[in-house]
């Protein structure tokens, strides 16, 4: 996260879903909106495949020299940059800073001197490496490394893994603030030194404690226009995916202590700033001329998939060949993150097919899958319920033109009904919900095709609403 004078800005990993970086922008820390992404499509071949877990790992986004500057890994293939005028963009090309595998959570320092450094961690999967951090001279532009620099930290035994280093610099000290511990079960480490290679002192700034907040950690440290601090970190919320938690922050010793007395915060006055209220983008009427930022696609996409115009306020989805059995590794999966607890979404479709095997409908994705969806059998359609991987004959006769609904509860436990013309007919079968690789579960549309032929029809979609969870 940054400020840049009244206005916050966040990035977040976005691993193999695109488009990537999804930039969000707030007044207070609280409301947020997506504004956009700093990546279109992933710089290698190999993400036009599903590459579960892959692609974009921890980034971190800086405004320096006039411009924003977003600094990203992919665990397999280096360290990128890219930078843009304004957040919303258009961004650059990324540009490859590092190469090399298990190099992660790059974040810039740029020193009063005009010097600048970059730290980063390693992925002990890639690289066998898991606690130590690295800073590494960088060139004032960001185009490229000047040596391979220093390990700055390395206690195995007080922080056995440690990664998502973000750099500052402040009343002399540099700071290096680093999650430790692992996901789940960590903590959140700063590091402090007055040499930016160290030797660096540690403390732990915030921990579980006794709250319900695991794993505190991985986040940015920023001030606002009027001097306070706040911490913004994510919790793993299982299915539900990470979730972001605003602590805020007070000053000892030069050390930020955290939440109170660094155990997390559940409820805190707010900064005092904007009252407009805000949220990431749920629903979707198609009225626009792009898709809403809150859909990625589960790889690298094409235009050719989709379309939106030809029919008035209504998306259009053209199927793509269906890679396996399950739709987990199907990359034009049009999804986006579960935005509550407990929710209902539904959608109407006018299924237009071309050939027996087209299919279409409403997904649940994550490590596994579950899908209501109409498919073209024969000279009719079906409408079929399928959850991992078994099928079930919900209507054998299908209208063309269908409205499916799904229910999540508090527990991730999915319902699945339909309508035709009157009010829902539940399916009496269910589905729990499952966490991606490192993502939580998400729903959405697809559209795909069981053969190769070209010869292809569409399924048009009037609207995706999310409401409150209906029983």
């Amino acid at each position: 996260m940054v400020r840049v004078g009244g206005d916050f800005y966040l990035t977040a990993s976005s691993f193999n879903c695109t488009p990537g970086l999804p930039i969000l922008h707030s007044k207070d820390l609280v409301n947020w909106k997506i504004i956009g992404h700093a990546l279109k499509n992933l710089p290698h071949l190999r993400y036009a495949e599903v590459q579960a877990g892959c692609g974009v790992w921890a980034p971190s986004i800086r405004f320096h020299d006039g411009q924003f500057w977003i600094f990203f890994p992919t665990p397999d293939e280096g360290i990128y940059v890219t930078t843009a005028g304004k957040p919303a963009g258009p961004w650059t090309k990324p540009h490859l800073l590092k190469a090399g595998k298990g190099l992660i959570d790059p974040c810039p320092l740029w020193d009063d001197d005009g010097k600048a450094y970059l730290v980063h961690a390693y992925a002990n999967s890639r690289a066998g490496i898991k606690d130590r951090l690295r800073v590494c001279p960088m060139a004032p532009d960001g185009s490229r490394l000047l040596g391979e620099g220093k390990i700055v930290f390395h206690q195995p035994d007080r922080h056995p893994i440690i990664e998502g280093p973000k750099f500052l610099k402040r009343g002399g000290w540099y700071y290096i603030l680093a999650p430790a511990g692992g996901v789940e079960t960590g903590w959140q480490v700063v590091l402090r030194s007055k040499n930016i290679f160290g030797p660096y002192e540690d403390k732990i700034v915030l921990e579980q404690g006794d709250t319900g907040i695991n794993g505190p950690h991985q986040g940015a440290l920023v001030d606002t226009e009027g001097g306070e601090w706040w911490f913004a970190h994510f919790q793993d919320a299982g299915l539900y995916g990470r979730i972001v938690h605003l602590q805020p922050v007070r000053w000892e010793d030069d050390w930020p202590i955290m939440g109170r007395h660094g155990h997390p915060v559940a409820q805190h006055a707010k900064p005092a700033a904007d009252k407009r209220i805000a949220a990431p983008q749920t629903s979707d009427e198609f009225n626009l001329r792009q898709l809403g930022p809150q859909w990625q696609w589960q790889a690298n996409h094409k235009k050719t998939w989709y379309a939106l115009g030809r029919r008035k306020s209504w998306l259009r989805l053209y199927p793509q060949y269906a890679r396996g059995e399950t739709l987990a590794c199907q990359p034009n999966l049009l999804l986006q993150k579960f935005p509550a607890r407990s929710f209902t979404v539904e959608t109407l479709l006018k299924f237009a097919p071309k050939q027996s095997g087209e299919e279409a409908g409403l997904v649940v994705a994550g490590r596994s899958c579950a899908s209501l969806s109409i498919e073209k059998a024969g000279s009719g359609n079906r409408l079929m319920l399928r959850v991992n991987g078994s099928e079930n004959i919900v209507q054998p006769d299908a209208p063309g033109m269908i409205r499916l609904r799904v229910n999540v509860d508090h527990r991730g436990l999915c319902s699945f009904s339909y309508a035709a013309v009157d009010g829902y007919i539940p399916i009496p079968e269910t589905f729990q919900a499952e966490k991606g690789v490192w993502i939580g579960a998400k729903v959405g549309l697809y559209n795909i095709r069981r053969r190769k032929s070209k010869t292809t029809g569409h399924v048009d979609i009037d609207y995706l609403r999310f409401s409150s969870f209906q029983r």
